[in-house]
This record gives C-alpha cells, sequence and structure tokens, in this order.
C-alpha cells in the first residue's frame, strides 16, 4: 500500500513546526519516529497534507531530571531512554515496561512521545504515564500547557491536544520508595498486549494501571489490601472497566486478566518495597 500524496516539512526549530500546524491545523501531522504513524499513513487511515518532521529539532532530545520527574522531550528514541545510566533508579517502572515495547529495531525509531500520542490503548507507554500520574507538555504557537495523563487521555487513540499543538516533552515522576511492577500479555513478544498491568505499592496504599481493556489506559488507587479483599477490589475493577471484545480476545477474556495478572503485578510489586 501507498500513503496518499502529502508535502513534507523538515522543521530546524520548535517554532518552524509550530508555525506549520499553526497555518494548517488538522491538515498536518507531526513526524518523529514513525513506528505507528506510516503504517496508519500506508493504509491511508491517516492522510494529512503535511508531514512536519521535527528529528533534527535538537532541543526535543533533551533528557534531564526536573522537579521530581524524568522529563523526555519528544525526540528521545525508545532505545536511548532504555539503555540510559540509572534508569532502573530514576524510573523503575519504565525500565520494566520498555523492554516490551515493540522489538529492538522498532524501538531503534520510534519516541516515547510518540508512542504517548499515538494513544494506542494497549501501549505500555501511555499505561505508564497514567499509572505513574505523570504529565504531558503541550506547546503551540500561542501558548504552553501541561495536561495531567489522566486528562490527557480520552478516548480510543484520542487526547486533549489541539490541531495547533505539539507534545514537547512528557514527564515521568521518579520514585519515592515504592516497589514497581509490570506485566502484560500478549500473543507473541513486541505485539500489543491483550492485558497490561502495572502497579505501583507504597507503605500506604497500591496503584495499579490496566490497559489493553478499555478504550484508553487507566488507573486506581486502592488501600493495602491482601488475600480476599485483594481479589474482590479487582474483581470490582475487571468489572468497572468497559472491556472490549475484538480479534485477540473477548471481554470476558480480559476481565479475567485483569484478575489474575493485577494480582500477580500487585503482588510482585510488593516484593521488590519489601
Amino acid at each position: 500500500m501507498k500513503p496518499a500524496a502529502f508535502d513534507y516539512v523538515r522543521a530546524e526549530s520548535v517554532e518552524e513546526a509550530l508555525a506549520v500546524l499553526r497555518e494548517e491545523g488538522s491538515d498536518a501531522r507531526i513526524l518523529a519516529g514513525g513506528m505507528s504513524f506510516m503504517a496508519m499513513l500506508n493504509m491511508r487511515l491517516a492522510r494529512p497534507k503535511v508531514l512536519v518532521d521535527i528529528m533534527r529539532v535538537a532541543p526535543l532530545a533533551r533528557m534531564e531530571e526536573e522537579k521530581g520527574a524524568l522529563k523526555i522531550g519528544a525526540g528521545v528514541r525508545q532505545a536511548r531512554l532504555l539503555a540510559a545510566d540509572g534508569l532502573e533508579h530514576a524510573a523503575p517502572l519504565i525500565a520494566k515496561a520498555l523492554p516490551f515495547t515493540g522489538h529492538a529495531q522498532t524501538r531503534s525509531r520510534g519516541t516515547v512521545c510518540g508512542s504517548i500520542a499515538h494513544a494506542d490503548p494497549s501501549a505500555e507507554l501511555p499505561l505508564c504515564l497514567v499509572t505513574l500520574k505523570g504529565h504531558v507538555h503541550l506547546r503551540s504557537a500561542k501558548s504552553v500547557r501541561t495536561v495531567a495523563a489522566d486528562d490527557f487521555f480520552t478516548g480510543m487513540m484520542a487526547t486533549a491536544k489541539a490541531d495547533d499543538e505539539m507534545i514537547e516533552a512528557v514527564s515521568f515522576p521518579t520514585p519515592k520508595g515504592e516497589g514497581t511492577a509490570f506485566r502484560e500479555i500478549a500473543r507473541r513478544h513486541g505485539d500489543f498486549a491483550i492485558v497490561a498491568c502495572a502497579a505501583l505499592v507504597s507503605a500506604t496504599g497500591i496503584r495499579l494501571g490496566v490497559g489493553g481493556v478499555a478504550d484508553m489506559p487507566v488507573a486506581r488507587d486502592f488501600p493495602l489490601l491482601d488475600g480476599s479483599a485483594l481479589d474482590d477490589a479487582l474483581n470490582a475493577l475487571a468489572w468497572e472497566l468497559d472491556a472490549r471484545d475484538d480479534v485477540h480476545a473477548t471481554a470476558r477474556y480480559r476481565r479475567e486478566l485483569v484478575r489474575r495478572i493485577g494480582r500477580a503485578t500487585i503482588e510482585e510489586a510488593k516484593r521488590c518495597r519489601a
């Protein structure tokens, strides 16, 4: 398959990219790694008139710890983040989840922010962002704003980003003594998850994130539960989520995985904290 015709702009600065977005609106799309978006172009699921390549914009390639969070620029590739020194200490949940994100070949091209922007409900990085209560830094030609992860994802591959905005960076809060764990079930390693779970366990409670079940990743907070009380909480969560049937799994199977994988992920996070 071949994409529909489009104009290509290789931006040399953030301002140049934003000027194109301001001028073209919904007819323009940002291109970074392109691992998800190029497939959509080839299948003509996306038909932008203009593609704005941002991978030569040096400031977008920054990674830094800032205000208790790991801030990742829009040009940072997934492989670079995974190979970063000290990632397991600065962002242990990300270090555990990234090996499940595609394959080495796709991680060498795909960007962290690109996965967030694509907003696939089965993807690992959006799930981690929601679980960690991270933030998305959006910028347009006229304004800058920061959106909490819980408010950024609005539906199936839909976000709160406006047509004239781009993701400039995302922030993953650094740990404060929590135990972390990540697990997922997929048909093959590197496939999108049928169900994925990410857990944080602190001295006072549990936060469990679930992806692949509903139209977007969700996370819920629980007190420190064990035994049947934890089973009851996971069962309630499984039924709360608007689980979907598709070619990969039924809604019923997904709910069962939430119960089983959710418990296993929480127990692993408890052991990690201990």
